[in-house]
This record gives C-alpha cells, structure tokens and sequence, in this order.
C-alpha cells in the first residue's frame, strides 16, 4: 500500500505540473488492466480511474503519444508548449518523489526523533540466517558469543573484525547459553566485501546479526527540518555509489522489484511506524533518483531528449524518440520481471 502511494504521488507530480501549465491531462489511472472504477468530475479532461492489477500507475497527457493526431493550433497539447513546461512536467514525478521522502522525513524527526541502535555488549545474537555457517553450528538468537579464534568478543565490531580475516578457515568460537559456556567450530563463508582501501576482498561471515538497543533522540523542528532536506541528498549519493558498485561487480544482488520492496517494507513495519514511515521515504528517494536516470521509457530518458532539443534548438524525429521509449519499455518491463522472479525465488 505504501509503495502504491508514493507511485500515486510521481504520477500526480506529473499530472499538477501540466495541468499548472494548461496542458490536457485524458487519464489518470491507478494501475493497469480492466477498469474496475471510474471518475471524471464535470467539466474536467481528466477520467480518473482503478485498474484491476494494482502495479504503477499512469498519466496520460494529450499530444504526448507520436500516433495521435495533433492540432498546431491547441495550446493544451504537450508538444505545442515551450521547452520549460515540458521539462518541468517530466521533472516533477521524480521531485514530487523527493519532496515526500523530505516531508515524511520531517515528520518523524519531528514527532520521535532519530532512531538510534547501540549494539549490544556483551555480542548477544538476535537471529541466524538460516543454512548459514553459524545456523549449522548449532547457534541460537540469545546466545552470547565470548571468544572467537581465542581472542576476547564484546561487540559486533569485534566478532565482525575477528571473522573477517577468517573465510574459509575452520575458527574456535566460545558461546555462553544460559550461564553454561561452550565451545563451537565453524567455518565462515567467503564473501565479497572491500577493504579500508576501497580494493574487493573475500571477507569471512558466518552468519549472525546482533541484538541491538534501541533509543529515539528528540529533534528541533529547525534539526528536523534541515536532516529532511539533507537526508534525501545523501541519500541519492548513496544510490549513485551502490550504482558503481553494481557496474564495477557486473551484479544485481543489490537490486529488487516490487515484490522485493514489498518484503522490506512489510519486515519494517513489524518493528514500529517509525520504521515503517523511513523506509518509505528511503523507497520514494529511489523512486525518484531511478527515475532520472537517462534510459529510455524513464523520465530521465525523457530528460535526455529535450536537453538535445535545449542544445540544438531543434526538436528531436518524434518517431524515433517513441520507437527508443518503447524498446526501452520492454526492456525495462523484461528486466522487472527477472528481478521479481528471482526475488520471489529467493
């Protein structure tokens, strides 16, 4: 549902900034597939409706398909409007994305504060991955993990930095269940991480997330306010670097479709509003950095052609730029698939 909102809010980002503009907006559709509700107020253009398969959602602005037939004369027609309106229409999804990760940003800030784990000490494991190294050995949420490969543990920091250097290597690990202490062999996965140094490196793991305090430090309206405007910043500088990371590593590990998202919002929800309000917002600044990306069928792809027609004054083959967002479109829509097939598989 929340997913669904902040695809509600992009569209409608696209769908204020045209109609500000006088453009005709026919359809405003909530998503696809046989229509099971429908409305147009009186004396609108715009048919606002419910679609059976609740995935997206759309606006439809007159002139904007290449196939329709334009009148030069018909100033409500997206190509008879200058360069600024349209650029401004085709940004506002990914804004209109952006301003509500700030406002539900400022919200929580606002209202609870900033969410604070300190991790445990004594290292008290909270879950096992299931067919981890560490779930084969036996251990449990509640267990307290003293020694690792005979030097002393008293935080996550000192577990991770002890089986870092470990993978592959049969380890000595001391537990501590109940008041009764004992002693387990495991031997950590190799997995791919990267050193101070930025270099990738097999790092050991076993498997283990650590139990965590938690603490809510009250904001100002005035901290709330700028950690709303600053986060959604840092955050795109994140989403830039897990790019080039993905690029460099040639893997989609890191990327999930909807049903991936779905999952993470649902596991975040359980654990308090709070969370549950953060990684919406987290999501709609994905949303809206994904979304200017300069691919075709994307608003960043969009983008790209007008900033072709800002640099030479000229328009681009309408033809051509409908053939490269469809192309773009299905490859879009094949690659969705994979990814929400390998999410579900997974």
């Amino acid at each position: 549902m929340g997913i669904s909102a902040l695809v509600i809010v992009h569209e409608a980002g696209h769908y204020l900034v045209a109609r500000a503009f006088g453009m005709r907006v026919t359809r405003f559709s909530i998503g696809f597939g046989p229509t099971l509700a429908r409305y147009r107020p009186r004396g609108s253009d715009t048919t606002f409706q419910i679609g059976a398969i609740p995935l997206l959602a759309y606006v439809q602005i007159a002139g904007m398909n290449p196939h329709e037939q334009v009148d030069p004369n018909d100033p409500a027609l997206y190509p008879n409007q200058g360069l600024l309106p349209r650029m401004l229409t085709i940004a506002a999804g990914p804004v209109a994305n952006y301003l509500a990760a700030s406002f539900i940003m400022f919200g929580v800030f606002a209202t609870v504060g900033e969410k604070r784990e300190q991790p445990r000490t004594p290292m008290t494991i909270a879950e096992v991955a299931p067919g981890s190294p560490a779930a084969a050995a036996g251990l449990r949420p509640g267990d307290i993990v003293v020694r690792a490969n005979g030097e002393p543990v008293r935080t996550i920091e000192d577990l991770t930095r002890i089986t870092r250097g470990r993978a592959k290597q049969k380890t000595e690990y001391e537990v501590e269940r109940g008041g009764r202490r004992f002693t387990v062999t495991i031997t950590p996965t190799a997995v791919q991480a990267r050193d101070e140094a930025g270099r990738t490196i097999w790092a050991g793991r076993i498997g283990v997330v650590a139990a965590v305090d938690v603490r809510h430090e009250p904001m100002t309206l005035a901290q709330a306010a700028r950690e709303a405007l600053v986060r959604p910043f840092l955050g795109t500088l994140a989403a830039i670097a897990a790019l080039g990371d993905m690029f460099r590593s040639c893997t989609t590990e890191g990327v999930v479709g909807p049903y991936g998202m779905g999952k993470i919002v649902v596991e975040h929800a359980r654990s308090g509003i709070d969370d549950y309000l953060h990684i919406l917002a987290l999501i709609s600044i994905a949303l809206g950095f994904f979304n200017l990306l300069p691919l075709p069928a994307l608003d960043g792809g969009r983008l790209l052609f007008l900033g072709y027609e800002l640099v030479t004054r000229r328009r681009p083959n309408e033809r051509f730029e409908a053939m490269v967002h469809t192309v773009g479109l299905f490859l879009l829509l094949g690659m969705l698939v994979l990814v929400t097939f390998r999410d579900i598989a997974g």
